[in-house]
């Protein structure tokens, strides 16, 4: 057993947003065989009342309160420093404090970053405390993507951001002892960038918890009886989730209401934006928080996830998968997973794609139902998370008995 420093930018628990999936899911891998220590943030009001049942998870464990209005000013900072925005928003002294005071009062073998925006908190610790870093998917490129779907000055900002978080990333990547990305696609892409780090990077997957999302056990049905509820999920404060809601709307519904018009479209998901409440019609259905996804996703009549700016790969597709429903999906995401149409992964690139599988899962209940077989099958030979996460104990192991020998 080793002492293990594991430091997120966003409380990991629930494990009801994606990357709070996947911080979970390794928190929990962690804690399997060692002591952690779990530095983080808290930036939703929501998530105070599981601090309890984290503390219950993981008793040490230090939160910091983080205001994203606030933090956005703060962020400005970093363009009179010549740093990421990124590592402004996510400082804080008072955390800092802590990791020091841990550093000092317990033997720590090794520090696990999820995402770079925490790494600020592990450099220091270096070379005493080896790091690993989960960057999970290419940030620099997110922001670079954001660019060209944004005017100036947001186009310039985004830019600037994506070149700035990029140089860091290749810095964390030469320091860490070994860095993981979520996908092979992510993994070749940032050594694309960063060829200097070939050798220490590693392809570490998302999994999903089929137990829980099991279509055999039956939820209640949220849509009306005389509706046909065509589904997309996800956190609705993020802006690839909301370009794909908006563009679903505006270019793939009018299509399908022509021939479905029964059809309603939910958008399923946290703290939507204005622009996603603005949505709102006879047709459309933004729900806000929801208590379950699962029945929204046991009882549509389809589900898709029209992402035209995406990283890495989506949590939301593999939920869906498990419950034994086909997705219509872009392209770039169906690569991430490496499924097709025979796995229960339709592919659409453009609106009139996107319309035609629908309108094919839509007419043949059998087909769609076959389909979903299919998904379900895939997750469960492919995506255990036990099986994906395995690939961090080694180093792990490593740092444990380098322990045991300074004990």
């Amino acid at each position: 057993m080793a002492n293990i420093l594991y430091l997120v930018h966003r409380l990991p628990y629930p494990p009801n947003k994606g990357d709070k999936v996947r911080s979970y899911h390794l928190l929990r891998h962690l804690l399997q065989q060692h002591r952690v220590f779990l530095g983080t943030f808290i930036d939703d009001p929501q998530d105070e009342q599981h601090l309890p049942a984290l503390k219950a998870l993981c008793p040490d464990v230090h939160v910091e309160r983080l205001h994203p209005r606030s933090a956005k000013l703060k962020s400005l900072s970093g363009l009179l420093q010549s740093q990421p925005l990124t590592l402004a928003y996510y400082g804080s002294a008072a955390l800092q404090r802590w990791v020091r005071q841990t550093a000092a009062a317990h033997d720590l073998q090794a520090s696990v970053v999820f995402s770079s925006s925490m790494a600020q908190y592990a450099l220091p610790l270096l070379p005493q405390v080896p790091m690993l870093v989960d960057f999970v998917d290419v940030d620099s490129a997110k922001w670079s993507q954001y660019a060209f779907a944004h005017r100036w000055p947001l186009s310039w900002l985004y830019r600037r951001e994506g070149a700035r978080l990029l140089a860091y990333e290749r810095l964390l990547a030469a320091r860490a002892r070994c860095s993981f990305f979520v996908t092979a696609q992510e993994t070749a892409l940032f050594l694309s960038h960063a060829p200097e780090a070939r050798g220490g990077v590693q392809s570490l997957g998302n999994g999903v918890d089929a137990d829980f999302f099991d279509p055999e056990v039956r939820h209640p049905n949220p849509f009306a009886a005389d509706e046909q509820a065509v589904v997309f999920t996800g956190a609705m404060d993020y802006w690839p989730n909301v370009d794909a809601v908006q563009w679903f709307v505006a270019d793939m519904l009018p299509l399908l209401l022509a021939r479905w018009p029964q059809l309603r479209f939910y958008v399923v998901g946290r703290a939507p934006t204005p622009a996603v409440r603005a949505l709102a019609s006879p047709r459309v259905v933004v729900t806000g928080t929801v208590p379950d996804v699962r029945p929204y996703l046991q009882h549509a009549g389809a589900v898709v996830a029209p992402l035209r700016v995406a990283r890495g790969l989506q949590n939301k597709i593999l939920e869906a998968m498990a419950m034994a429903q086909p997705v219509v999906t872009v392209r770039a995401c169906a690569d991430a997973i490496g499924a097709g149409a025979a796995q229960g992964l339709l592919r659409a690139d453009t609106a009139h794609e996107f319309v035609q599988a629908l309108h094919t899962l839509l007419q043949c209940g059998r087909q769609a139902a076959a389909h979903g077989r299919q998904a379900r099958g895939f997750v469960l030979q492919g995506f255990s998370w036990q099986a994906h996460l395995g690939g961090l104990d080694k180093f792990l192991t490593f740092a444990s008995r380098q322990g045991a020998e300074h004990g």
